[in-house]
């Protein structure tokens, strides 16, 4: 897998935990934890974004 596959399945995975994240939100029972834990995924799914993002500019 090209890095630039890799970075666009990262982003849909992003935007998708987003998705997600706001749900979770808005849903009347909301779950502290599973709220937290999806906003943890969604950060160390950043966090790879940006890294390979400098990656391919260096």
């Amino acid at each position: 897998m090209s890095i630039q596959s890799h970075l666009t399945e990262l982003e849909r995975k992003h935007e998708a935990l987003e998705r997600e994240i706001e749900a979770e939100r808005t849903h009347p029972n909301s779950d502290s934890l599973r709220l937290a834990e999806l906003k943890r995924r969604k950060l160390s799914l950043k966090d790879e974004i940006t890294r390979l993002q400098e990656e391919t500019v260096h």
